[in-house]
């Protein structure tokens, strides 16, 4: 009999180690949890924020199940990065994903234990994110963007509907590291083509009204805005300003073009965020950042905005509505 009640009382030991383990894993407090840190806001990049939760959706995880998510948005307020990478990392998430250049560095500047998977990232050998794109070698791992090509193809998209463009404006982030190498391959892509770049440096609202004027003084051609975060917040504005000056604008997000510019080639944003879920899934799993291969984009795609082309007495060449994936009218 003394066996017995031995017995029944290490079951009930076990049942009550158990099963708050199982309650918590069905309630989501025990599942793992991923930081999303990003320069923009919440508004500017929900369309990449639900790329990444449907990647993750189609590899299994339930949010609030098998997954938690803590979000992080600078709001184009590059400083407040570092401060926002340390919160992450004392609610010890599993893994962050870290959303352009100065988030993925403040991340690893933050940890060099927690995973991190970068996206939208111009150059992350040049940062010093990676050691080589094969072989990180570090705990930084995820997907790069192209800088010369990129410049390069908008350049000859824009020299097709303006054959006689000559000088683009380029508004660019100072106070983002990887910006210098992007200029550097504006500058050289343009130099191939016989277009005169004009760099003009905005990290705030105030910087870019004085930039888009400079602009019009200039009679530029054009004007390109880069890749960079502190922009996701400011398209609209950057529209607006450029529509009152007449000037036709280039960007490298589908964002762009929506917001009313002319032109949009470049990677596909979403795209990327879709497939950094795949990198969080192999390291949930087990595996090495030091070890999973940086990717380049596979995607690219061409948006013409037409509505914006009729505005500013533009007619755009067949030879370019054949190569667009999207018109807006």
């Amino acid at each position: 009999m003394r066996l017995k009640t031995q017995g029944l009382v290490l079951m009930v030991a076990i049942g009550l180690i158990v099963a708050p383990t199982e309650v918590r894993a069905r309630d989501g407090i025990g599942a793992p949890r991923v930081g999303v840190l990003t320069s923009g806001s919440r508004t500017a990049l929900q369309t990449r924020v639900e790329a990444l939760r449907q990647g993750l959706r189609e590899l299994g995880y339930i949010e609030g199940k098998t997954l938690e998510f803590d979000y992080r948005y600078a709001d184009a307020k590059p400083e407040r990065l570092p401060g926002l990478a340390a919160e992450l990392v004392r609610l010890n998430v599993a893994v962050i994903v870290a959303q352009g250049t100065p988030a993925s560095l403040a991340a690893k500047r933050a940890t060099s234990a927690i995973p991190i998977v970068m996206f939208e990232v111009g150059d992350p050998v040049g940062a010093k994110l990676v050691s080589t794109l094969g072989k990180p070698g570090g705990n930084v791992t995820g997907l790069a963007q192209i800088g010369v090509e990129l410049y390069g193809k908008q350049f000859e998209i824009l020299r097709e509907v303006l054959p006689n463009l000559s000088r683009v404006a380029m508004l660019w982030n100072p106070a983002n590291p990887a910006q210098e190498r992007v200029l550097k391959a504006a500058q050289t892509a343009g130099e191939r083509l016989s277009i005169t770049l004009l760099p003009l440096a905005v990290r705030t609202p105030v910087e870019l009204e004085r930039a888009i004027a400079t602009a019009a003084q200039a009679n530029v051609g054009a004007v390109v805005v880069s890749r960079d975060p502190v922009f996701a917040g400011l398209l609209l504005r950057v529209m607006e300003l450029a529509s009152e000056r007449r000037l036709p604008v280039v960007g490298g997000h589908r964002a762009a073009a929506e917001a009313g510019g002319l032109i949009a080639y470049g990677p596909d944003s979403t795209e990327a965020a879709r497939r950094a879920a795949v990198y969080v899934d192999k390291l949930l799993k087990g595996a090495s950042p030091a070890d999973l291969p940086v990717e380049q984009p596979a995607k690219f795609e061409l948006v013409v905005n037409m509505k914006a082309a009729k505005s500013l007495g533009l007619t755009i060449p067949r030879s370019v509505l054949l190569r667009t994936d999207e018109v807006i009218q």
